[in-house]
């Protein structure tokens, strides 16, 4: 799954990396080491400009609110609870289907957090014999630095309770496409630890290598059966995963210091 991640590029970078042609100076949002459900963040997509008479798609920067509200939803609520969709299923859930045919997204970031367990304290918990495990963060990032582009889906939601020019009229949510993780050797394992991304959590944010970018975000491509052969996972052995601080754990924690790497699990945490 992806539940945290890391965001601090700022919009100038990734305007020269997603090639960017509309972006507001004034969305611009500060680095977030500590990206959680509900926040605002940065998407990448293709859509025309408003009021413009050229119909054609630009490539845009937008801040969006992390926790995807359907069109249909009566109330944004549960926008909390769909932060993630899954890629064998999204094409044909309700809640994703419709975005997944026509309004995909890139959600730029440095890399996500995992937090991991041991099987057997895990075990032990679920049967109730020990107190629930202190877990391990851990980091995953490209292993050679370069932009973890998440697959995405966006949708508008309106506020019926709002008078059209109200500025929170209308809701743009978001949502991260998840996928089975790596068995595979990291391309960069820790030295001890997990040796797989498979070994930290069994889910992982579907990654877009650039050659996958521009057929994603093409509004034109609407085929479900086509849309679904770029849902396939990266080539192996890209990604690095390190341990952090499990200062990371709390929400009211956010600095680039949140990402330096610890030579080993921190005392008292698991794997």
């Amino acid at each position: 799954m992806c539940g945290r991640y890391a965001s601090s590029r700022r919009p100038e970078d990734l305007a020269g990396i997603f090639e960017i042609e509309k972006w507001e100076p004034e969305e611009a949002l500060e680095p977030d080491y500590n990206v959680a459900p509900t926040k605002e963040v940065y998407a990448v997509l293709d859509r025309p400009l408003r009021d413009a008479e050229d119909r054609r798609p630009v490539r845009q920067l937008r801040k969006l609110k992390w926790g995807l509200v359907p069109s249909w939803a009566k109330t944004p609520e549960g926008g909390a609870r769909m932060i993630n969709a899954r890629a064998e299923t999204v094409h044909e859930k309700p809640s994703y289907r419709r975005a997944f045919a026509a309004r995909r997204c890139v959600l730029p970031a440095d890399g996500y957090y995992e937090w991991v367990t041991g099987q057997a304290e895990r075990d032990l918990e679920v049967e109730g014999k020990k107190k629930r495990p202190r877990k391990q963060p851990y980091f995953v990032t490209p292993a050679d630095g370069s932009v973890f582009a998440m697959a995405g889906l966006y949708e508008f939601w309106r506020d019926k309770t709002l008078p059209d020019e109200h500025p929170l009229a209308w809701w743009v949510t978001c949502s991260v496409i998840t996928t089975e993780a790596e068995t595979t050797p990291l391309g960069v394992a820790p030295k001890e630890g997990p040796q797989a991304l498979a070994d930290i959590h069994p889910r992982m944010p579907l990654m877009l290598t650039p050659d996958r970018w521009d057929a994603w975000l093409d509004p034109a491509r609407t085929d479900v059966d086509d849309l679904r052969t770029l849902l396939e996972p990266p080539p192996h052995g890209l990604m690095r995963a390190y341990p952090v601080s499990t200062a990371v754990s709390s929400v009211k924690n956010n600095g680039p210091e949140l990402l330096t790497e610890l030579e080993a699990p921190e005392e008292g945490t698991l794997f």
